[in-house]
């Protein structure tokens, strides 16, 4: 797993939902400095999941890339440390 980076999504748009082509990714909320706690969701079985923290609705899309969203303004790349 080392080698894959996790997919990150935000919605600092405020969308109703947001449809991307991960199961497993993180929601850090907002761009940052905004953002949330960064936090690891994982749809299993089902087709979305609602981020505890900003409530945003996640909506599995399988037309999308791992790193695709619809909005696509809500994909987010981490900074190379």
């Amino acid at each position: 797993m080392a080698d894959q980076v996790v997919p990150h999504f935000q919605n600092t748009s405020g969308h109703d939902s947001v449809a991307i082509g991960a199961r497993e990714f993180m929601c850090i909320g907002a761009n940052p400095p905004f953002d949330h706690p960064h936090v690891f969701l994982d749809m299993g079985s089902e087709n979305e999941v609602v981020c505890p923290y900003c409530s945003t609705l996640y909506k599995f899309d399988s037309t999308l890339q791992a790193r695709e969203s619809s909005p696509s303004d809500c994909s987010w790349t981490p900074a190379a440390a």
